[in-house]
């Protein structure tokens, strides 16, 4: 007769955990950029998808730390893009207007 399957035995993986860590990781990796954006948005979007899974039902799922850390790491891969892409245009604005300002006095 076959033994009875243990709680930890019945549990199973969050479907998109190692996906949204891989994301986590490769935002703050390419961070610097839309790259790291778009990356950290998506990582974002999926890891948001496995939480409201798990937060239904917690006892039947693993995984909620890697899904967790790359949540984490999405959003500072959405800060890190953010901040760079503000940079670039605001570098670029400066720039234009420096440009513009020196044309005036024939630099």
């Amino acid at each position: 007769m076959a033994e009875p399957k243990t709680q930890q035995e019945t549990r199973q993986q969050l479907p998109n955990a190692s996906a949204a860590l891989v994301l986590g990781i490769l935002s703050v990796v390419t961070g610097c950029g839309f790259i790291g954006l778009i990356l950290g948005i998506i990582g974002l979007v999926i890891s948001t998808k496995d939480k409201k899974m798990y937060d239904q039902k917690p006892e039947i799922y693993t995984g909620f730390g890697s899904l967790n850390a790359g949540r984490i790491l999405s959003i500072i891969g959405i800060v890190l893009g953010g901040l760079v892409l503000l940079w670039i245009i605001v570098v670029l604005i400066i720039g234009g207007t420096a440009m513009t300002f020196l044309k005036d006095f024939n630099f």
